[in-house]
């Protein structure tokens, strides 16, 4: 049963291990070092204990040449051990480089590829951990495992060669062999440490993923904490998560580090009960010196594949989280045999049939939506908080899917097109735009990334945003900072509005688009999206009714449903909600 559990791990890491072959050469030039590093090790050294040593010290001193000759070996033999060791070492760090930046792209690619409710059910600094940590810990047994599963056993049988070859010269020692039974029983506390260190692992890692979690938090929301007085909070929550963090990390250490002197303990019954025998059978200092070297240098590889064994146990430890996000379906994915959407072929029709959608199972959001967006129709979704308005909006870009029921664009259900194809038709602006810590010209380019230069600044002069651009310290090419920090809201807003225009999609959704601005701004910026609006199927989420006033109809949501469609006048008059929500912004 452990037979199986043990090729069972090795098999979960294979996947992994074929990482290298994209350093393939460097990895074998690695173990051919390794290789001689473990022959010079394990049997080099001994037979020069053996051979080269009593040259030297003879009965009679050797004439100068042969001394001389023999003498350098020396110096060659550590010159070919050091050598070796360091490119052995080298090489299989540049494999590892390589092998940590193939699997931190290969866990961000599968990140993007995951839709929105599963960063909704995880936290931001935990998959950050797991990214950034959890690669690093398997990258290590992948490159290091695979070295020394080759260099260590080469080592110990040069060692074993070095004690068999030495005990058969002299039959009394013959019984030095059974020294080396005992190396059976240092795989007993090697498997009795790595099941302990497998648990502490886990706790270890998620400790790790608590602490970045909240450290992760607390810089996203520096004006909050120094607004509410919260700086002794997130201290004492921050030491706490660091003390458990502590805590782990030394179970970690007692776990990976108590092995190696375990087995030397081992090793040091096995030379002793050699040196016992050696000694009551009158054997001499001169013969007994070499084999005791090649007996030590035998149990050395025995201890370093301990070491290796808890490195696996580490590494299973991420691997099973680095695994949760790789092996995380993807509850959006794009259709086997997708229809064609054609950029310049989108109408901006949007019909909503029979739709039903939750974000949890048993609390719905969205029941029974039925709705017919014309093209070139600009639609408002009116309501109060969390009547399924975002929700209604987020579903067109296939952010989600339906639970029941079927959304069409130009009569195409969006299940059946590629995502990337249907997100192409469309241009969004949030209520709270997310500006990436790059320039002005990247962050307006997101819309477009083929856009040429004046077709970026084109965009922001609509965006009424090239002004205030020309004021920055570059311009264009200044540096945003992180979330658009440098920024204020409403120059973050103008931006994001650029990207919309520059983007130039046949289907619009702005989500209270000019909610950060100052009323002289929001005056031009309503001009500016008239504009912008031409010929578009445009989508408002209007958390102030003054943004409605594009809109030519207005759909209200109340509970997940539509409960009413029409213009303000009629809304007014026909809909006591609409009323009583519009009342509260303007009698107040």
């Amino acid at each position: 049963m452990r037979v199986k559990q043990s090729e069972g791990l090795f098999k979960r890491f294979l996947p992994y291990f074929a990482l290298l072959g994209a350093v393939r050469l460097q990895f074998a030039a690695a173990i051919f070092f390794g290789v001689i590093f473990g022959v010079a090790s394990g049997f080099g050294l001994p037979f020069m204990a053996d051979r080269v040593f009593p040259v030297i010290f003879g009965p009679e001193p050797p004439p100068t040449a042969i001394l001389l000759t023999v003498t350098a070996l020396i110096p060659v033999v550590f010159l070919i051990r050091a050598a070796s060791g360091f490119l052995n070492v080298y090489l299989i760090h540049y494999c590892g480089g390589k092998v940590l930046e193939a699997l931190r792209v290969r866990v961000f690619s599968k990140l993007q590829e995951l839709p929105l409710a599963f960063y909704q059910k995880n936290k931001s600094g935990d998959l950050l951990a797991r990214v950034v940590n959890d690669t690093g810990q398997l990258q290590g047994v992948v490159t290091n495992v695979a070295n020394d599963l080759i260099k260590q056993p080469l080592t110990f049988i040069g060692a074993l060669g070095a004690v068999v070859y030495l005990s058969m010269k002299q039959q009394d020692l013959l019984f030095v062999l059974l020294a080396l039974l005992l190396v059976p029983v240092c795989i007993l506390p090697i498997r009795i440490i790595g099941k302990k260190l497998l648990h502490r692992a886990h706790r270890f890692l998620a400790q790790t993923a608590d602490l970045t979690t909240i450290l992760n938090e607390n810089l996203t929301a520096t004006k909050e904490v120094r607004a509410f007085g919260l700086e002794k909070r997130e201290i004492r929550k921050f030491e706490q998560a660091a003390q458990g963090l502590f805590h782990w990390a030394m179970k970690v250490v007692k776990y990976s580090h108590i092995l190696s002197p375990t087995i030397e303990v081992v090793a040091a019954i096995g030379v002793a009960g050699a040196v016992f025998y050696a000694a009551s059978r009158g054997v001499s200092l001169e013969t007994i010196l070499p084999l005791i070297f090649a007996l030590y240098m035998a149990y050395e590889p025995v201890k370093k594949l301990g070491r290796i064994h808890n490195e696996i146990r580490k590494g299973e430890a991420s691997l099973e989280r680095l695994e949760y996000i790789l092996n995380t379906e993807d509850t959006v994915p794009d259709p086997e045999a997708p229809q064609s959407m054609s950029l310049g072929q989108v109408r901006g029709e949007i019909r909503f049939e029979r739709v039903f959608f939750a974000y949890e199972q048993g609390i719905p959001v969205l029941q029974d939506v039925n709705a017919t967006i014309s093209p070139g129709e600009v639609v408002a979704l009116v309501g109060p908080s969390g009547a399924g308005k975002t929700t209604f909006a987020n579903l067109i870009p296939r952010f989600y899917d339906v639970s029941a029921g079927a959304i069409r664009v130009d009569g195409m259900d969006v299940r059946d097109v590629r995502k990337e194809d249907l997100r192409r038709a469309m241009a969004i602006v949030p209520q709270d735009p997310v500006l990436f810590n790059d320039t002005v010209r990247s962050n307006i380019l997101a819309g477009n990334l083929d856009a040429p230069p004046e077709a970026v600044e084109y965009a922001a002069e609509r965006a009424f945003a090239h002004e205030f651009i020309h004021e920055l310290p570059h311009g264009y090419e200044t540096v945003v900072g992180e979330k658009g920090m440098r920024l204020s809201g409403g120059q973050k807003q103008r931006l994001a509005l650029a990207r919309a225009f520059l983007r130039n999609a046949p289907i619009l959704i702005l989500d209270e688009a000019t909610s950060a601005l100052d009323a002289t701004s929001e005056d031009m910026i309503q001009q500016a999206l008239a504009g912008l609006i031409q010929d578009k199927t445009v989508l408002i989420i209007a958390h102030r009714f003054s943004t409605i006033r594009l809109a030519s109809r207005i759909l209200l949501f109340e509970n997940g449903r539509i409960k009413a469609t029409g213009d303000h006048e009629k809304l007014y008059i026909t809909s006591n909600v609409y009323k009583k929500l519009y009342d509260q912004q303007y009698m107040t």
